[in-house]
C-alpha cells in the first residue's frame, strides 16, 4: 500500500481473515466494552454531559474509526483530554455549541486526513503536548474532588475554571459526607493494587460493581452517598433521540466556535496519532496516519450526530485491545456492538453507581495521563527553553484553558527555535596570516590583497539576516566573495539583507562573488533577480574558483 493512500486497515486485513481469529477479536472487543461502559460514563459526567452520551460516543466513533481507521487495533471512544474542553464548552455554549464545535472539528480532520497532511503532527513540540497532558490531569483531578468528598455546592453555583472549582471546593467544605469518602478510597484502593493480584476482569467494573453494593447494602450509605441516579433521575436508556431544532447555525455563533473546533480537532489528531504508535509497537504493524486522520473525523462527525461527544483514540484501550488478542478492526466493532446492547439493555443499572467511585476512576486516568515521570525527567535533563515551552503550556492549561495554552504554547516554542536557529547562523571573515611564518600554511588559501572572503553557515532567515549587514569591506578592497556551501537555506528577509550588501558594494566599485550556492539558496536568488543583478559569471562552483576569479579582477 502507498504511503499517501487513505485505504482502511479494515480492507487490508480481511483478505486472509479467519475463524480463529474472530474468536480472538471477539473475546478482545467484549473485553474492551466492559472497561469501556464504566469510563464512557466516568468520562460522560466530567464533561458536563448525560452519562448515555459517552455510551452514545463509544459506540458510534468507536465503529466508524474501526471501519475506516488506519490502524489494526485502535479503540475510539471519549477520552480524559477532552473532559475539561467539553465542560467548558457545554457550560458557556450549551449542548448546541458543543454540537457544532465538534462537527466542524471532524470536517476539519477529514479534510487534514484528504490532504494527506498526517505528518504534520510530528511538528508539535513533545514539550507542550506533555505541558498541556499534565495540566488537563490536573485539572480533571481538581474537577473530581467535589465528588470524591461528597461535596454539595450552594444553588447557583457552577464553576468552570479550575480555580473556580477549587475555590466552590472550600466553600462547601461544611458539607462533606465521610460516607462518600468512604466509598471513594475502597474504590480507589480497588483500583491500585486489584490489578496486581487478579487482571481477569477490570478494575474499573470491580470498583463501580463494590461500590454500588455498599451503598445499597451498608445502612446509611443510601441516603448519604450521590449515584448516579441521583444527579441523573431520567438517565437515558435506548437509542438518542436526534433533534437539531435550537442549534444556532448563525455564521457569527460558527466563527466564535472556531478555536474550540481547531482544540478539539488537533487534540483528536495528536491523541489518535499517538496510540496508534503505541498500537505498532505492541502488534509488529505500521499505522496509517492519513487514514486515520480521516476515520478520527467520520467517528467525531457520526458521535455528535449520535448524541455524543467528541472522540479520539484511546491509547489505555487500544492497549488493551491488543493485549487480549485484537489483531484487526473486527475487535473495535465487537466493543461498540456491546456497548450498544448495554445502552439498549441495561443503562438501568447505571443510575445505581456512586459518585464517589467515578470519581476515583476518573483520579487514576488523571494519574495515568499526567505521565509526571516524563515531566520531572525533561524539567532534569532538557535544554533551559524547552523547559520553558512546557511550564508555561502547563500553567496555561491549568488556569485558562487548552486553546490558550497551544496556542502560546506553540508560538513560543516556534520562537525560542528561531532563536536557538539564528545562534547556529553565522558571518564570519577569514583570518589573514604571513603564509612565510605560519607553520600550517600549505592548507591555506592564497588570498590577493584587495580581497576579502566572508564565509556564512547556517540557515538565513529573519531572525539571522542582520548578521550578514555586519560584513565590513576596507577602503582599498576591490571584490568580495560570500562562501555559502553551509547555507542550505535563505528566505526574504535574507535576500533582502543581500541585496543591500550587492548595493553597498555597487557604489563602492567593489565586485560582489559568490561560491558554492545550494539548490535552495540559488534558486531563491534567480526568483528574485538577485542572481540576474551580480551576473551569473560571478557565482563560481567552489572557493578556489573564486579567489582565481577575484585575483584577475
Amino acid at each position: 500500500m502507498s504511503k499517501c493512500s487513505i485505504k482502511p486497515k479494515f480492507f487490508s486485513v480481511m483478505k486472509n481473515y479467519s475463524g480463529g481469529q474472530f474468536v480472538k477479536d471477539l473475546i478482545a472487543g467484549v473485553i474492551v466494552a466492559v472497561i469501556a461502559l464504566p469510563l464512557s460514563i466516568a468520562l460522560a459526567i466530567a464533561s458536563g454531559v448525560d452519562p448515555a452520551c459517552g455510551i452514545y460516543t463509544a459506540i458510534a466513533a468507536g465503529f466508524m474509526v474501526s471501519l475506516l481507521g488506519g490502524s489494526r487495533v485502535q479503540i475510539a471512544g471519549p477520552t480524559a483530554a477532552f473532559a475539561t474542553i467539553v465542560a467548558g464548552i457545554v457550560a458557556t455554549k450549551g449542548m448546541g455549541g458543543l454540537f457544532i464545535a465538534t462537527l466542524m472539528a471532524g470536517i476539519i480532520l477529514v479534510v487534514l486526513g484528504l490532504c494527506k497532511l498526517g505528518s504534520l503532527i510530528k511538528y508539535i513540540p513533545y514539550t507542550i503536548t506533555t505541558g498541556f497532558t499534565a495540566g488537563i490531569a490536573i485539572t480533571l483531578f481538581i474537577g473530581q474532588i467535589k465528588d470524591f468528598l461528597g461535596l454539595s455546592y450552594a444553588e447557583g453555583v457552577k464553576p468552570i475554571e479550575t480555580f473556580e472549582k477549587i475555590k466552590a471546593n472550600i466553600e462547601s467544605i461544611n458539607t462533606f459526607s465521610w460516607q462518600s469518602l468512604v466509598i471513594g478510597v475502597v474504590c480507589l484502593l480497588i483500583l491500585i493494587f486489584y490489578p496486581k493480584l487478579e487482571k481477569r476482569l477490570p478494575a474499573f467494573l470491580i470498583a463501580v460493581v463494590v461500590g454500588a453494593l455498599m451503598v445499597k447494602f451498608i445502612p446509611g450509605m443510601e441516603e448519604n452517598v450521590f449515584t448516579i441516579g441521583d444527579l441523573y433521575p431520567n438517565i437515558k436508556t435506548g437509542l438518542p433521540e436526534i433533534s437539531f431544532s435550537g442549534i444556532d447555525f448563525s455564521f457569527s455563533n460558527i466563527a466564535s466556535l472556531m478555536p474550540d473546533a481547531v482544540t478539539i480537532a488537533l487534540l483528536a489528531a495528536i491523541e489518535s496519532l499517538l496510540s496508534c504508535v503505541v498500537a505498532d509497537s505492541m502488534v509488529h504493524s505500521r499505522h496509517n496516519s492519513n487514514a486515520e486522520l480521516v476515520a478520527q473525523g467520520v467517528g467525531n462527525i457520526a458521535s455528535v450526530l449520535f448524541g455524543g461527544i467528541p472522540a479520539t483514540g484511546a491509547i489505555a484501550r487500544t492497549a488493551a485491545n491488543a493485549k487480549n488478542g485484537g489483531r484487526t478492526p473486527v475487535a473495535g466493532m465487537v466493543h461498540s456492538l456491546v456497548l450498544l446492547l448495554v445502552l439498549l439493555f441495561l443503562m438501568p443499572l447505571a443510575k445505581l453507581i456512586p459518585m464517589p467511585a467515578i470519581a476515583a476512576i476518573l483520579f487514576v486516568v488523571a494519574y495515568n495521563m499526567s505521565e509526571w515521570r516524563k515531566f520531572i525527567r525533561i524539567l532534569k535533563s532538557a535544554p533551559k527553553s524547552d523547559i520553558i515551552v512546557m511550564l508555561i503550556t502547563f500553567g496555561l492549561t491549568v488556569v485558562f484553558d487548552l486553546v490558550v495554552a497551544i496556542e502560546v504554547g506553540m508560538v513560543l516554542a516556534a520562537m525560542l527555535f528561531m532563536k536557538r536557529m539564528s545562534e547556529e547562523t553565522a558571518v564570519t571573515g577569514w583570518k589573514y596570516v604571513d603564509a612565510e611564518h605560519d607553520p600550517d600554511s600549505l592548507d591555506l588559501k592564497q588570498v590577493p590583497e584587495n580581497v576579502r572572503v566572508y564565509e556564512i553557515s547556517g540557515p538565513m532567515f529573519f531572525g539571522a539576516a542582520d548578521k550578514i549587514l555586519d560584513i565590513k569591506v576596507k577602503d582599498y578592497t576591490r571584490c568580495l566573495i560570500l562562501r555559502m556551501r553551509a547555507v542550505p537555506a535563505v528566505d526574504a528577509t535574507a535576500m533582502n539583507a543581500l541585496e543591500r550588501v550587492h548595493h553597498k558594494c555597487q557604489k563602492k566599485g567593489i565586485t560582489l562573488i559568490l561560491s558554492h550556492v545550494n539548490e535552495q539558496p540559488l534558486h531563491a536568488m534567480q526568483k528574485s533577480g538577485f542572481y540576474d543583478a551580480v551576473g551569473a559569471e560571478n557565482f563560481c562552483n567552489h572557493i578556489d574558483d573564486a579567489l582565481e576569479k577575484a585575483a584577475k579582477l
